[in-house]
């Protein structure tokens, strides 16, 4: 099975495509593996507005 490998970097543009903040966009502020191995990004938004996603869920 492939493994879909995407270039996150703090401080990038992003799109959520999909999840609960599917159409919401911003710039990635904080990158974490989760004891699971999830990849999970928050992302800051130009109203200042923060929220957590996967990693999975964005494009850059």
């Amino acid at each position: 099975m492939a493994k879909r490998v995407n270039k996150i970097k703090d401080g990038a543009h992003c799109k959520v495509t999909s999840g609960v903040h599917a159409g919401k966009s911003g710039i990635v502020r904080d990158i974490n593996t989760s004891k699971t191995g999830h990849v999970t990004i928050t992302v800051l938004q130009s109203s200042g507005e923060r929220f957590k996603t996967l990693a999975k869920n964005v494009v850059i």
